[in-house]
């Protein structure tokens, strides 16, 4: 559907309006930004990184996923 994006796997699939994938691809960005290398009382803490990956991930990790993510979203908008 235009307009529209379809994320899917083989059992289910999710839909976004392009309103919503163009605002989840820019959270993931500026997350990953405020992730990254930025002075200490910018960037997100070790604990607000620990809560956004359920405590399964890293700072370098997940930032680096969430641009990614971002990417790939803005790039089949």
């Amino acid at each position: 559907m235009p307009g529209s994006m379809t994320i899917g796997h083989t059992d289910a699939l999710v839909m976004l309006s392009h309103a919503d994938a163009e605002r989840l691809a820019t959270t993931l960005r500026e997350m990953s930004r405020l992730m990254g290398r930025q002075p200490a009382d910018v960037r997100l803490s070790d604990a607000q990184i620990g809560a956004l990956s359920g405590g399964k991930a890293d700072r370098d990790e997940l930032a680096a996923w969430s641009w990614q993510l971002a990417e790939y979203l803005r790039q089949h908008l």
